[in-house]
């Protein structure tokens, strides 16, 4: 499933190429995605340049330039939204279109349809984000919030901050990654960690997750950026999917555990 820095990797390789562009037609072939896509979408997008492409979570937000109301896009587990010249002909997995006026098209392509595509009236209130938890690339996060939030709770630190309520966009790959880079026990109860330890998680995950998107994210199974290429942070993953090599800074075996139905990879010795 594509996470953070690759929903962010697509917004940067997207927005360029949308934003001030008119929307001269939209096509949806396959409205059945993971919730319906509305029957009006078509008249609410057709006619209407794209003032900016942003995210939330794993939300992308095409917002245009003469409407309040904003268009949300999630990939779900194998969606992508590419750039291609209108010549190109659609295949099998290619659902959503938005035909621009400089006679590219944004295709969205998925072949599980576990993605969406949605209309919002108010980004701040729609269901879907009215709950999440704080940006991680952003200033509200911080080790003190999590210190706060994880205050007097027994789950798993992993689970914990892979939870959107908490902080969004950790998913497992970067929440198994960014624990190793701070020495933390993904098993520890998240209650228990001290603030010290909160301060030095928060920074590693920003870290991670900004190297990650620099690389242009993990390439797992079907993800690929908005220009067609493959990211490369897989290359430099220290604990995720290596159970059983050895530790990059140790050189004991890494461990295996699941928790939260999540394979969790770390390493006994340098994680405590």
């Amino acid at each position: 499933m594509p996470e953070l820095p690759e929903v962010e990797t697509t917004r940067r390789g997207i927005e360029p190429h949308l934003q001030g562009r008119t929307i001269v037609r939209t096509l949806v072939r396959q409205p059945r995605l993971r919730w319906p896509v509305p029957a009006d979408l078509a008249q609410r997008l057709t006619g209407h340049q794209v003032a900016s492409v942003g995210r939330r979570a794993k939300y992308l937000q095409i917002r245009l330039a003469d409407h309040d109301g904003c268009l949300l896009v999630h990939l779900g587990m194998s969606g992508s939204l590419r750039l291609v010249e209108a010549d190109q002909p659609a295949g099998r997995h290619d659902h959503v279109e938005l035909w621009l006026d400089s006679g590219q098209i944004l295709r969205y392509t998925d072949p599980r349809r576990f993605g969406a595509w949605l209309w919002s009236n108010g980004l701040q209130t729609h269901p879907l984000l009215a709950r999440l938890g704080p940006e991680p690339l952003e200033a509200d996060f911080h080790g003190e919030h999590l210190y706060q939030r994880s205050r007097g709770r027994s789950l798993a630190v992993k689970p914990f901050i892979m939870d959107n309520q908490v902080v969004v966009g950790v998913g497992n790959i970067y929440a198994s990654e960014a624990l190793f880079a701070a020495g933390i026990d993904p098993r520890r109860p998240a209650g228990r960690l001290t603030l010290d330890e909160c301060q030095r998680l928060a920074t590693e995950i920003r870290a991670v997750l900004d190297r990650a998107i620099l690389q242009g994210g993990t390439t797992l199974r079907d993800f690929v950026g908005g220009d067609g290429q493959p990211g490369y942070f897989s290359q430099q993953l220290l604990v995720y999917g290596r159970a059983g090599e050895a530790c990059s800074r140790c050189g004991q075996p890494l461990q295996d555990v699941r928790l939260g139905q999540r394979a969790s990879v770390f390493c006994g010795h340098c994680q405590h």
